[in-house]
Order: C-alpha cells, then structure tokens, then sequence
C-alpha cells in the first residue's frame, strides 16, 4: 500500500477556520425536555411565565399583618395598642396569603403581646407593604423568563418550575459518532484478567466521549474495526447515513501505509486538511461525507485529545450557541529550556506550583502516546510556531487545567525517582486541604542543579560519595555552599540488579555484567544510581565499555523493571520495590541512604511542615516497608551537613 504523504498543512487557526466555516449554519432539532432535566441544555425559542411569582401578596416576616395607615403615629413616648381579637391586627406566618384589606406586616419581634394575645402593643409605624411580598414581585405572569440560546442552570430549574412551566423546548444535544479502528485493539471487558502481547484497550473512545459531554453532545461508540479499507468504508457510510451529526474515525490518520481514513473519506466525499501544524496532533483529518463533518483524529490519546479540544469541541458548541469558558491563564517561569521544533505549534504539558511570590513551570515528557502527562499536568504551554523554543527563567504565560488554589498548593518535587514518592503523593492528597506531590525525575543531580536554581520546593537524591561512603552531604555543601539547604532522611533503601524471575543468567556479582551477550540497562548520568554503579566498577578496576548498553539508559527504576520484564535486557540496576511491583527477581548490592533536599525558605511553610508530617506517620512507614526493600528506621530524622 503507497503511503499518503502530508501536502498542504495547515496552520490550527486555518484548520478551525476552513471546519467551523463550512458547517456554521448546520442546524440541531429540538425537542421538549421536562424542567427538572434542563441543566445545561439551550433554549430553542424564548420562555414565558405562566404564573406570576408569588401569585399572591404574602407575608415576608413573621408578625402582625395590619393596615400601614393605621399605625402611624406610634412612637416610644405614645405606643399604640392595636385590637387583635377583632381583626385590626392579624397573626401571620412568613409565606402565608396576606389577609384581605390588610397591606404591611409588623415583624413579631416589633410587637409587645398581651398574656391572652388579644391585644398587641407597637412602639413604631409600618409603611405600606412593608415586609410583604407582593404579587409578581420576583415574576409577572406573561413576562420573557429566558431568550433563545440560553443555556439553563441550576437556578434556571426554580425560575422555570415557579413561573408555571413544566416542560421546555431546547436544542438537541449533537450526536456524534466514534468509530474506534486498529487490528491491534480490544475491549477491556473481553479481557478480565491478562492482556495479550501486542493488544492494547480501546480507551480513547471513552476519552473522547467525555469530552463530546463536556461540549453538550451525546454519543454512539461503535464496534472497534479492523484496519481493512473495504470494513472501514462500510461502517463510515452507515454511520453518516445514521442520525448522527459528525463523525469520528479514530487512529488510521497519519500516513503509514496502512492508515486508510484520508482515502476513504476522499472516495466517499471531500478532505477539507489533512495535516495541521500542531504538536500533538499534526496528522489530523477533517473531512465532508453527505454535507455531514467527518474527523480523522490519531490513534496516540493526547494527539486525540488536543485535536478534539482545539477542533470538534468548539464546534458541537458553536450549533448549540454554547460558549466554552476558555481556561485561566498564569505567568510562570520555565524551569528548563524547551527546544521546539520552527513551524510547529506545540502543546508542551507542564507541572506549575509557586515557589514564594513566583509560580514555577515545570516540563513534562513529551510524547503523544503518555496520557499520563495530560493527567499529571496542571497547565499547557503553547509554544508558537515561529518559536524554536524557549528558555529557562523566561516569563510564558499557560493556560490552566486545574484550579489556581490547588497549583498554589502544589509541591514541586524534582530529582531522583523512587516509588515513595507515588505513596507520599498519595498520603498528601488525603489530608485537608490536600497538596499535591507533583515529581519529575530528572537524577540526583539534577535535582541538586533545580535547587539551585530555585525551582523546586525539594528535590529527591542518593548521590554516594565515593571517598567516605556518606550520601548526598559533600554534595549539598559542594554545589549548593549558598543555599540553606535542610537534609530529611525518607527512607533506606535496597538497590541491586533486577532480573527476570529465576535468574536465568545467574547474575549474583557486578563481574557478571561482563559475560558475552548480556544486555544490561542503565540510569541516566547524574542519576544516584548511575554513580553507585560507577562507583561499584572503579572498586573492582572494571572497565565499563565491557558492558554492552552501559551507554543505553533509563530515567526511572520502574522504566529499568520494565526493560527487563519485557526482555529489552536481561538485567538493570535499581531498587528492589520495582523489581517486587513487576514480580521479577532481585539481587541486592547495597544499601543506601534516599534523602529529601529542603531549602530553609520554604522549610516552615504550611506544604513543607505537612510533608514532615506525613513521612512521620507509622501508616505511612508500614506503607513503604510493605513495598518491599526499604527500611524507616531513620525516615524524619534531619541530617547534619558538619
């Protein structure tokens, strides 16, 4: 099969342009919903009252309802007794009908009650309708309640409901067709227990249902199809001919050779782009079949959703006049330098919280196939396409995906990874309020280098010391002399060699790296690990270009277990709690020291005292010694740097 290569790419302003223009006077039905069921759906045509509200005059107060006229003239020196047994005066209850010929309401508190109650004595005058609610004070009968394309809320219910109106006439919500493809995709359902190799759940069909909702759609998911071009065919020309007003094809949209949707959508109407200059999210497909949209969207989730958010949502709004609130926006500083590709808009995922008086930008990893980062991030940075990137310490302004308070309460945490940090995390989400435990894994080092740099609140390290065995005090006091930097031991740790279960090449030794065709998987440089591992080979006067994949490497233990689990390798170094998460076998080494790096500017702080907190807690220490491989038995205890 010839591949289809990306010609005419267009700009995301033109692609919305060219699709939002072509469709902008395709029309919604109505249909006629219950009151109660009204929340958040258009109004199709104006809204009358029926009833006025209140229908009659009543009682705002709890009291005497009394004609105002005769009241005046009560003062303190000359108060004024008022016939309650005969009707001058009547009791009333707040909400009750006002007596007929009485037109004020004397507040209970403002009256002095004979002991029988016949009588009542005021010391003031009430003006006329004074604490009454008249007829149609709030709603008058016949009066435009709500216009067209008014989308209801929860008050709306009650203004509908007391103005008489049982039921509504609104837009239909748009119905939107997703069609899942990919020889490689299965229902999670069918699979209860293991996953076959090579199969991967059909999930961004729920991703993209969410999102339809969140624009006020409904929607059909259908079967997942095969990637064949005569199935694919099939189902999309019965899915336009269906009631649905746009349809979904999903993944297939690139240009491998067997990514069919640009071909069909051609045979079976007309391509508007293929090929938008967005990252994530380029290969996108907006199309026409029958005068009905047909989008392409990539099978990778956060090019999925990006090309959703930025291209269907707006429209399903757009036919039902909704407006969607577009996100905050927060300037915040790069904590690293972000290259970027010249002629590309790109999406770049970013952790912010606020170190002081200033918020902080942290990068995720790219790539359009982690969903995770969508789920880990708190905000977006569009980096512009005539942009080759941008730069640590620069001022850029994102857009947020989450709540100010709750990036205000972040805790950037950047460093060495370790799987307690996932507990810790977890711990700090429980509490009230809640700060969450947002870590990148950059190595020791590079923890170290954002400390410095004051980009972190702390920052995670294991960083041995060759010439006197201690950890991470040589270097606090070598690259970090200026700071006030506060040592917290987090945990004791095992790390050692992670092998395939039954340890099949019988690694027991750093000797036996060295054997022929073993293929080994190392941290990055700069990571604790990396330099325990160097450490271990200078002992031993081993030459480490006698490892083959000494220079192939990993940022996180768990990345490394997982190497070796899927047999990448056959060994890696790194902690035993990663190899006991994937059951595989552990051979341990050493025993090191895992602190947690703190400046003295944030050490008081309400996030800073909750994390020494937390880490002290004995749940939380029985947590982390079930992980298996560590010990707490100095977790808490503040390390001197003399």
């Amino acid at each position: 099969m010839q591949r289809k290569i990306y010609l005419n790419m267009h700009s995301r302003e033109e692609a919305q342009q060219l699709f939002w223009t072509r469709f902008e006077n395709s029309k919604l039905g109505t249909e006629t919903v219950p009151a109660y069921q009204a929340r958040e759906r258009i109004s199709a045509g104006p809204v009358f009252a029926r009833f006025s509200s209140p229908s009659f005059h009543s009682a705002a107060m709890d009291g005497l309802a009394v004609r105002a006229e005769e009241t005046f003239g009560a003062t303190d020196e000359v108060p004024l007794t008022l016939d309650i047994e005969h009707g001058q005066a009547v009791m009333i209850n707040t909400g009750f009908p006002l007596p007929p010929e009485k037109n004020a309401v004397i507040m209970i508190e403002n009256v002095l009650l004979s002991d029988d109650g016949a009588k009542g004595v005021i010391r003031a005058p009430v003006y006329p309708w004074q604490h009454v609610r008249k007829v149609g004070e709030d709603i008058v009968a016949t009066e435009l309640l709500f216009p067209t394309g008014h989308q209801f809320r929860a008050p709306d219910i009650g203004a509908l409901l007391a103005a008489g109106i049982g039921t509504v006439q609104v837009r239909c919500k748009p119905r939107v067709a997703i069609i899942p493809t990919g020889n490689e995709l299965v229902r999670l359902e069918d699979y209860p227990k293991l996953l076959p190799v090579g199969k991967i759940v059909e999930s961004n069909s729920g991703v993209l249902a969410a999102l339809v909702a969140k624009a006020g759609g409904e929607v059909t998911v259908s079967p997942i199809i095969r990637d064949d071009f005569e199935s694919i065919t099939t189902h999309l020309q019965a899915m336009v001919e269906s009631d649905a007003d746009l349809v979904i094809i999903n993944a297939g949209s690139s240009a491998g050779s067997a990514d069919y949707t640009v071909r069909i959508i051609e045979q079976l109407g007309e391509v508007l782009v293929h090929g938008i200059t967005i990252m994530p999210g380029k290969p996108t497909i907006l199309g026409v079949v029958n005068n009905k949209p047909v989008v392409g969207l990539p099978g990778y989730p956060v090019s999925a959703i990006i090309a959703m958010e930025q291209l269907v949502m707006p429209l399903l709004a757009r036919w039902q006049g909704i407006f969607l609130e577009p996100p905050a926006m927060i300037k915040a500083t790069l904590a690293r330098d972000l290259p970027s590709r010249a002629g590309i808009e790109e999406f770049r995922r970013m952790i912010v919280g606020r170190i002081g008086t200033d918020f902080i930008a942290v990068p995720l990893k790219q790539g359009a196939g982690a969903i995770t980062t969508l789920t880990r991030a708190n905000a977006i940075l569009r980096i512009d396409a005539a942009s080759e990137g941008e730069k640590a310490g620069q001022p850029m302004e994102l857009d947020l995906l989450t709540p100010l308070p709750e990036v205000e309460r972040t805790i950037l945490c950047t460093g060495s990874h370790d799987l307690c940090l996932d507990l810790l995390n977890d711990y700090l989400r429980r509490q009230q309020p809640a700060f969450p435990l947002a870590s990148t894994h950059v190595g020791s080092l590079g923890g170290i280098m954002a400390l410095k740099k004051g980009m972190c609140h702390l920052a995670g390290s294991h960083l041995l010391d060759p010439e006197d065995g201690s950890y991470n005090t040589s270097y606090v006091r070598k690259h970090l002399a200026d700071k006030d930097i506060r040592i917290v031991t987090l945990v004791h740790r095992e790390q050692g060699f992670i092998v395939p279960r039954g340890n099949p090449r019988g690694i027991a030794t750093i000797h036996d790296l060295f054997q022929d065709d073993l293929r080994f998987i190392n941290r990055q440089a700069g990571s604790g690990t990396r330099v325990l591992l160097d450490y271990e080979l200078d002992r031993h006067d081993l030459d480490p270009d006698g490892i083959k994949g000494y220079e192939e490497d990993e940022y996180t233990h768990m990345a490394v277990a997982v190497a070796v689990l899927s047999g990448k390798v056959d060994v890696g170094l790194g902690i035993k709690s990663a190899a006991r998460a994937l059951e595989l076998d552990f051979v341990p080494l050493v025993e090191e020291r895992y602190d947690l790096l703190i400046p003295g500017a944030v050490f008081d702080t309400p996030m800073i005292r909750r994390v020494l907190e937390v880490i002290n807690l004995d749940g939380f220490k029985q947590a982390v010694e079930l992980l298996g491989g560590y010990s707490t038995r100095e977790t808490g205890q503040l390390v001197g740097l003399d």
